[in-house]
């Protein structure tokens, strides 16, 4: 089906590209993200309505540096840059934009200075936004205004109504910074004339016709893990081309406490065809002595691909393996070019050459909301929708350190019991992601007249909106202590708990 309108945000390397993409869709504005190296030809193909350049990791000024078809800017489209794409659509077009100066991180107040079509009238005049930058634009194009300033001086906001270029130092998608919805609604309504009338479920209708039409009638083989992702992966594809789907379930040993049971009872229940493979001494065995998180991550990628590839072979005619890769798995893997690699996630990285199956990802470029959202409309149970998030390397990336059976049994247990106290509260549904971490150390501790020197806990819980920034959750400290007092009770491998109170940024969501 062809959109009515289009936004086209060109991918320059930033960790917040997709963000740009998701906060378009929460206007029902449809938007597609291109990679930095595409052609006007490939950008005008789409009929924009607007084009938006998105920040990066460069600076302008490397002889190297990251840029786009200068003929983009002439398709007659309104154009936003963000951060870098400021300083980049700066410099095509005329501007100067220094190095060396002072560098602006984090919140970062700014004022406007002149009247702005993106900074409204309704706006204040004083806004705090989140800066990530280096250079700055010195020296404006030929007929640029500078509309608004950081207190520092600097140029924090530019536009030539005229030519229909506009461009923002700070980043308008992230929540840090005030009114930043509104700004991007002044862009895709105000100045690109969007209607907003794009939803999830023309993306469902299309993503099942280019399903049915890539695999054909190839049998396709699903990595189920029991999470969302993967759960509706499976429905999706089911509904696409039905019996060639088949679902394999891989216990690598390094689930929750009865996860594999639970799980399996549940497929039944979707009625979904799933063969179950106990590869858990395998993993074990593999990631026995291994400390490293990158090491650990492509172990697990590594053996997990193996697997199904070994299952695979076993089915007449299958020649897909669909996996429920989302978008911040595919942003932190740093898969796209000039993206910063945060850490590898089994189902991006770790991929053996010799792979004889074909990847199918069609929740690649979504957020964990929208897929929850996906799950909904093609008829999901709740009990799968609003499942908190688990990764693909389970409690490996829980379990610090040397990664033993007794250590992940001990994980296991203090993991049930925090799951079980924050239930027992009515605070579990509530909370986007909740969980025990192992940590590598030991503490001295006294239980009756001894003493003792054993393992540490860690308690995590977060509140998202799509797993690219987090901020913890203030549990009330009545069950932090029910929790604390029956980890240490009653599972003996630990003496100590403690709780992660970081959010994302500046820590990831796992330790690992």
């Amino acid at each position: 089906m062809a959109q009515n309108e289009n936004i086209i945000i060109i991918n320059c390397g930033s960790q917040f590209t997709q963000l740009i993409a998701r906060r378009l869709r929460e206007m029902k504005v449809h938007s597609v993200i291109l990679n930095w190296d595409s052609d006007s030809a490939k950008v005008s193909s789409y009929s924009p309505k607007g084009v938006i350049i998105s920040g990066g990791p460069d600076s302008v000024n490397n002889p190297d540096a990251i840029t786009i078809d200068p003929k983009i800017l002439a398709l007659g489209c309104p154009v936003l840059g963000i951060c870098y794409g400021m300083q980049l659509l700066a410099k095509l077009t005329g501007g100067v934009v220094s190095s060396g100066g002072s560098p602006e991180y984090g919140v970062t107040r700014i004022h406007r200075t002149s009247q702005s079509r993106l900074l409204g009238a309704s706006l204040p005049d004083t806004l705090n936004v989140l800066m990530s930058h280096g250079d700055n634009v010195s020296s404006l194009p030929e007929g640029f205004t500078a509309t608004s300033a950081t207190d520092g001086g600097v140029i924090s906001s530019i536009e030539s109504e005229a030519k229909g270029f506009y461009g923002l130092q700070f980043h308008p998608e992230v929540v840090h910074t005030e009114h930043g919805m509104e700004i991007l609604r002044a862009f895709a309504f105000g100045i690109c004339g969007c209607s907003g009338d794009w939803d999830l479920s023309d993306w469902v209708n299309v993503t099942v016709g280019r399903i049915r039409e890539a695999v054909g009638g190839d049998k396709v083989v699903c990595g189920l893990s029991g999470g969302v992702d993967s759960s509706v992966s499976a429905v999706l594809v089911n509904k696409a081309i039905g019996q060639n789907l088949r679902c394999v379930f891989v216990n690598h040993g390094l689930m929750r406490k009865n996860e594999p049971e639970e799980v399996m009872e549940s497929y039944k229940a979707l009625g979904l065809n799933v063969v179950y493979v106990d590869a858990s001494e395998k993993f074990l065995e593999a990631l026995k002595g291994v400390t490293e998180p990158e090491q650990k991550r492509k172990i697990i990628g590594r053996l997990f691909i193996e697997v199904f590839d070994e299952e695979a072979r076993k089915i007449e005619g299958a020649k897909w393996l669909l996996q429920g890769t989302i978008y911040p798995d595919v942003i932190e893997s740093g898969s796209k070019k000039g993206a910063a690699v945060i850490k590898s996630h089994h189902n991006v990285g770790g991929l053996p050459e010799h792979m004889k199956l074909k990847l199918l990802e069609p929740l690649r470029d979504l957020f964990k909301d929208e897929v929850r959202q996906i799950g909904r409309l093609i008829g999901l149970a709740d009990s799968f929708v609003e499942r908190q998030p688990f990764p693909g390397p389970g409690l490996a990336v829980r379990c610090l350190g040397e990664i033993t059976r007794k250590r992940l049994d001990a994980l296991r247990e203090a993991d049930a019991i925090f799951r079980e106290e924050l239930k027992s509260a009515g605070l579990y549904d509530g909370i986007w992601q909740s969980f025990c971490v192992l940590l590598p150390v030991k503490s001295v501790g006294v239980m009756g007249d001894s003493r003792t020197y054993r393992e540490v806990a860690a308690l995590r819980a977060i509140h998202s909106q799509d797993a690219m920034t987090a901020e913890w959750v203030r549990i009330d400290y009545d069950v932090l202590d029910r929790t604390a007092k029956r980890i240490c009770n009653e599972v003996k491998e630990i003496n100590r708990v403690v709780l992660d109170i970081t959010s994302k940024p500046p820590a990831t969501i796992e330790w690992e």
